[in-house]
């Protein structure tokens, strides 16, 4: 201890150490540095690992929360979509002029060259057989079987359907018969002589009391003749979509006088699209 004590006051005083202590202090430079490295690390390295556990936690909390924005997208997209169609059936409702009845599909019957729908609307709704059925573009069918809370619907499309229809360009009447395929009616036996082109609209004739007259069907694609026969047949492919349509509308004829009433409560804004 006398020694240290007399090697501080020789230093002190009489500065003789001066170059021994540059000497030392460039040797303990590195250890001084070395020092500081492992207090940096220290405090930097837990700052960093916590740092990347809080992203991995922000990660993975934006990935759900955009998982569920996306899933509420598409539920907003359906909504979109659906509302699309309903304006579509009521703007469809207004223009016909008639009492009508939105049901929407519940099933569609598979069977070969056969096309009916199940809808989600029966006698409880006030739904009867021969009612006719629309889409916001055309007519699709007609119902033909009735349950209490359900009904079934024969498409225009079917094998089975024939409907009345009046080509609007010249008043040509015709009968359109399904043919099983969702896209292709056919006009039958028209004399060869008549007037038919690619591109007439057909719509109903109001024939047969089934259908009242002025609704869309279909819109001829070609005309087609066999050498040596007197009759043509014209295809043509319908104004709707039968088997795409998800919601439909159920049409009910008035009587003039109910007919009256109805369009004054469409004047006074009263709700118009269920039957009676």
């Amino acid at each position: 201890m006398l020694l240290a004590i007399g090697l501080i006051v020789a230093d002190y005083r009489y500065r003789r150490f001066d170059l021994l202590d540059s000497t030392l202090s460039i040797l303990a430079s590195p250890v001084h540095h070395a020092a500081d490295f492992l207090v940096d690390a220290s405090r930097i390295i837990p700052e960093r690992l916590t740092g990347e556990e809080a992203l991995r936690r922000d990660n993975r909390s934006l990935r759900e929360e955009n998982l569920k924005l996306r899933a509420r997208l598409q539920q907003t997209v359906a909504l979109e979509a659906e509302n699309l169609r309903l304006r579509a059936l009521l703007g469809s409702s207004l223009r016909i002029g008639e009492r009508v009845l939105v049901a929407e599909r519940m099933a569609v019957e598979l069977a070969p060259y056969r096309r009916r729908v199940v809808i989600d609307r029966g006698v409880s709704s006030g739904v009867f057989i021969g009612q006719p059925v629309l889409d916001a573009d055309a007519v699709i069918g007609q119902v033909i079987r009735v349950g209490p809370l359900s009904a079934t619907v024969l498409l225009i499309t079917d094998a089975s359907h024939g409907l009345p229809v009046r080509i609007e360009r010249n008043g040509l009447h015709a009968v359109a018969q399904g043919t099983g395929s969702s896209n292709r009616l056919e006009l039958s036996h028209i004399p060869r002589n008549v007037d038919v082109r690619a591109g007439d609209l057909l719509t109903t004739s109001g024939l047969g009391g089934r259908f009242p007259p002025g609704y869309p069907v279909a819109r001829i694609t070609s005309v087609q003749q066999k050498p040596g026969e007197p009759f043509v047949t014209a295809i043509a492919e319908p104004a709707a979509r039968p088997d795409q349509s998800r919601e439909v509308l159920l049409v009910r004829t008035l009587p003039p006088v109910l007919a009256d009433e109805d369009s004054m409560a469409r004047a006074t804004g009263e709700d118009v699209r269920e039957a009676p």
